[in-house]
């Protein structure tokens, strides 16, 4: 069954109000950024707080009565949750570290999902003037400033050497390895959710994700990817799917663009 609005129809009021939010992050950018830790020692800034606030707010006047789940809001039961056939996920700053280095390389992220699956995307990273967006059969596009949006797509057939895409911040043993057997390859280091959109303009052949991510994490920049030509997958080949258990938690994931080569067969025997 069809939803009843489609997720175009929303995508450029969406967008409006990832840009509002990337807005109030920059006031708090540009001065001192107090930073304190929530409950799972990942930090916490009054920017994560002015973003949440304002995507909330916008978010529920856009689609009344329809569910949002927040990084910075408390965790709705599953019993609730899995009642949800369509709700908005959103991080309202992604790259809290990146943040505090004030390296640019955040985002604020916010996806429609339908049915566990992300039908619209948002990624916006304010303090570089970039937006990447797309929407279930529409494509996805980049937009820099206020410049005309620009249709963007996977590398059907990787580069050689191969150009993976990794976290400034984070990295695994397991990672190691399965870089390992990928073979000569160039390392891109990102922060935040800018991997997956590296991938999805085509800059970037592979993103790995072999270590810890919740699902707002990735809903927003996955919807970019897979209407770009590309996939996101988990360690066994079945694509990222929402709000089915109780955790918020993803598997490792892989973020390709060329679906020919064996990226998932690299990560044989690694634990998902």
């Amino acid at each position: 069954m069809p939803m009843r609005t489609d997720p175009t129809q929303s995508l450029a009021a969406v967008v409006r109000l990832a840009h509002e939010a990337g807005h109030a992050i920059l006031d708090i950018y540009r001065s001192d950024v107090g930073v304190r830790e929530k409950d799972d020692r990942s930090p916490l800034t009054a920017a994560d707080l002015a973003s949440h606030a304002a995507l909330t707010a916008a978010l529920a006047r856009l689609r009344p009565g329809c569910p949002i789940l927040s990084e910075e809001s408390a965790l709705t039961p599953f019993e609730t949750r899995a009642r949800w056939e369509t709700y908005w996920l959103i991080d309202p700053l992604d790259g809290t570290r990146e943040f505090i280095k004030r390296n640019g390389e955040f985002t604020v992220n916010v996806a429609l999902i339908h049915r566990h699956v992300p039908v619209l995307g948002v990624v916006f990273a304010p303090a570089l003037g970039v937006t990447y967006f797309a929407s279930e059969g529409c494509g996805a596009y980049r937009q820099d400033g206020e410049g005309e949006p620009v249709r963007i797509r996977v590398l059907d057939r990787a580069a050689s050497p191969l150009r993976v895409v990794g976290s400034r911040s984070h990295g695994t043993p397991e990672m190691d390895l399965y870089l390992c057997r990928l073979g000569e390859h160039l390392m891109v280091p990102m922060g935040s959710s800018l991997k997956f959109c590296l991938v999805a303009e085509g800059k970037a052949d592979l993103y790995p994700r072999i270590g810890p991510t919740s699902e707002w994490d990735t809903a927003a920049a996955q919807c970019v990817v897979e209407q770009a030509g590309g996939a996101v997958v988990d360690l066994d080949g079945q694509p990222l799917r929402y709000n089915t258990k109780p955790s918020i938690l993803n598997p490792h994931f892989l973020a390709y663009g060329d679906k020919s080569r064996p990226w998932v067969a690299a990560a044989a025997g690694i634990p998902g």
